[in-house]
């Protein structure tokens, strides 16, 4: 299987070739365009109730597709995105875990597995959900955000506005916090942050996609 992110950050997408026999499973609404001979199989998001927990309380879809490539078949083309213009970004799991925020998720292949873990209540007070989606396992995951992603080496405490952490590394806790003083969080307009600490790699989005709903919500 060959992937390829194109079009970065603004507008990017996941092109996969793939051959006969090889499967990528994606979000139910993850495909642009493919190949006629691509087989798709839907399931449930990791299970029933799991899926539900997802959907309801993940931002995640119900169901996922598995697009494979009939063995007696040829080579099949796949192009995956998401639903906000932005950027994507591959990351390669050796037998660990990673967490993403609600929305995040896009594809995987090999033996990677999708799990929720509960994140807290001062997450969801952050407006960053009560759950977080754990990959686990071997191989290859595909995340997005609104805006441009950067990586970041995190070693001892970092602070994140609401709305711009993407996904962490299983060695970073996340907690809810002020950005300073009570007077000048909540008028100098930072309020509540996510405050990170150990050691680690996050992954930021450029942007907020809940800021710029409430600018166009002003002239709606």
């Amino acid at each position: 299987m060959k992937t390829e992110i194109k079009f970065k950050p603004g507008f990017a997408v996941v092109h996969v070739k793939l051959q006969p026999g090889e499967t990528i499973t994606a979000e139910s609404d993850a495909m642009a365009s493919m190949s006629s001979h691509l087989q798709i199989k839907t399931k449930f998001n990791g299970g029933f109730f799991r899926g539900l927990i997802k959907k309801f309380f993940g931002s995640e879809s119900l169901f996922i597709n598995d697009f494979t490539c009939p063995i007696n078949g040829k080579e099949a083309e796949l192009v995956l995105t998401q639903p906000t213009p932005g950027d994507i970004w591959e990351l390669e799991l050796n037998n660990s875990s990673f967490f993403l925020q609600p929305g995040a998720y896009i594809a995987h292949s090999g033996n990677v597995t999708l799990g929720v873990k509960w994140a807290g209540i001062g997450s969801w007070i952050n407006k960053e959900g009560l759950f977080k989606l754990e990959v686990k396992g071997t191989g290859k995951v595909f995340f997005g955000a609104y805006g441009c992603i950067i990586k970041r080496k995190v070693t001892g405490d970092f602070i994140v506005d609401s709305g711009h952490l993407v996904g962490y590394s299983k060695g970073i806790t996340m907690s809810m916090g002020l950005a300073g003083g009570i007077f000048s969080s909540f008028f100098g307009g930072e309020g509540i942050v996510s405050r990170l600490k150990g050691d680690g790699e996050i992954y930021l989005q450029t942007r907020n996609l809940s800021a710029l709903a409430t600018l166009t919500n002003k002239y709606l």
